[in-house]
């Protein structure tokens, strides 16, 4: 993916940096006018642990590509990639406009407090809030690619396995879950649950093996504080009876093996955190439609995704639902469609990247109108009597129709 947009950017560039030409008004005629994009500036791109070189080049691409200078701080949570980053980029980039910035809460503080042109943060809220409380001292414009509780709504009228075969990818096939768009939890009826949770089981046995913890294909949690965080969540009192699949743990090795819960309780721990984990609970409802309300009830997700063969359930979950991006018959791809915009919305997320958009998160759209000494219309100019006043109000309304009134004195 990211030799991708490194290839999409060296392609579509020229055309991106174009000016854009558009119309003008009878107000100002004669005159042209376009819309320039120019740099920001000198940017600050604050990446994550989980895809830690996708999630920290993906942005320094569209930010150099715009014309800006970037300093870039990895994860230290992910020390090793941290460390390649910063060799790498010494050596092959111009180090008199991008720089990588390593450390953790202190240096992180540090760059914080400095002027920015534009902040790039990915991670999760409680950080951005800190991002966003220092930016906001500066004016500083951000953009936050958080995450939250991306929920997965299951009909029953589908292609089961090919189904649950796509919700294992998106989940336990993106990094064991410690992913932000990976499904946190599945909505699905009662009389369905049964049937969904076998083939779950089914499917996750063949991708994993009897014994998922020594499974190759299946990642380890990061550290041990997240592996702690999963197991407080797994061990509440109140979901620790529903574990239907799963649950096996070594920390030794830092594995939790693919968990599945059923009908767990939506004022437990893991229905009010970002899940960011192999776990996935599965709530009930009596009729489909009845997800949307559940969906609706919390904040607005990252993703969501949603399995049926209904057009008009389908229509009505794009209408419904609001997300960072939607996806039908399927989990997570559409982050890898340079086209679309990828963002979150409310709690998940402020502004969007990937492709295009990328290049735009790192510009300022500038407004350009040219006009010429001819056409100098005294009617702007005082003193203003009634026929004047009646001329701008219907040039500044655009409408020939309206002009021509005035004209008259009508």
């Amino acid at each position: 993916m990211l030799k991708n947009s490194c290839r999409i950017a060296l392609k579509e560039l020229k055309h991106w940096m174009t000016p854009e030409k558009v119309k003008t008004s009878i107000a100002t005629f004669p005159s042209s006018a376009e819309i320039v994009s120019e740099p920001l500036g000198v940017v600050l791109v604050i990446s994550a642990w989980n895809y830690p070189f996708l999630l920290s080049l993906d942005p320094v691409i569209g930010a150099i590509a715009a014309g800006n200078a970037v300093v870039l701080k990895p994860s230290e949570i992910a020390p090793a990639t941290s460390s390649l980053l910063a060799k790498l980029l010494g050596d092959y980039l111009d180090n008199s406009c991008i720089k990588v910035v390593e450390g953790a809460v202190d240096e992180t503080s540090a760059l914080l407090q400095q002027k920015w042109d534009k902040i790039f943060y990915t991670g999760n809220g409680r950080v951005a809030r800190i991002v966003m409380a220092a930016a906001s001292k500066h004016l500083t414009p951000v953009v936050l690619e958080l995450g939250g509780k991306s929920p997965v709504v299951v009909d029953s009228n589908i292609n089961l396995k090919v189904a649950t075969r796509r919700i294992i990818a998106g989940k336990w096939g993106s990094n064991n879950g410690q992913a932000c768009i990976s499904p946190d939890y599945i909505i699905t009826t009662k009389d369905y649950a049964p049937k969904l949770v076998d083939a779950l089981k089914t499917e996750l046995e063949k991708f994993y093996g009897k014994n998922p913890l020594e499974s190759k294909d299946l990642s380890r949690i990061v550290n041990s504080n997240h592996f702690n965080r999963l197991t407080k969540l797994l061990d509440d009192d109140k979901v620790s009876g529903k574990i239907v699949y799963g649950g096996e743990k070594d920390e030794s090795k830092l594995k939790i093996s693919p968990t599945v819960l059923l009908d767990v309780p939506r004022d437990s721990l893991i229905m009010n955190e970002e899940i960011f984990g192999p776990l996935l609970p599965i709530l009930t409802v009596d009729k489909i439609e009845e997800s949307f309300d559940v969906i609706n009830s919390g904040s607005k997700p990252l993703a969501a995704y949603i399995f049926t063969n209904t057009k008009k359930l389908k229509e009505q979950f794009v209408m419904t639902i609001s997300a960072g991006g939607l996806v039908v018959n399927d989990t997570t791809l559409h982050l890898a469609v340079h086209t679309l915009p990828f963002g979150g919305v409310g709690e998940s997320g402020v502004g969007a990247y990937h492709g295009k958009f990328t290049f735009e998160a790192f510009s300022h759209k500038k407004a350009v109108l040219y006009r010429r000494f001819i056409g100098d219309a005294p009617v702007r100019y005082p003193p203003y009597t009634n026929t004047k006043m009646r001329l701008l109000k219907a040039l500044i309304g655009g409408g020939i129709l309206g002009i021509i009134r005035a004209l008259f004195g009508w």
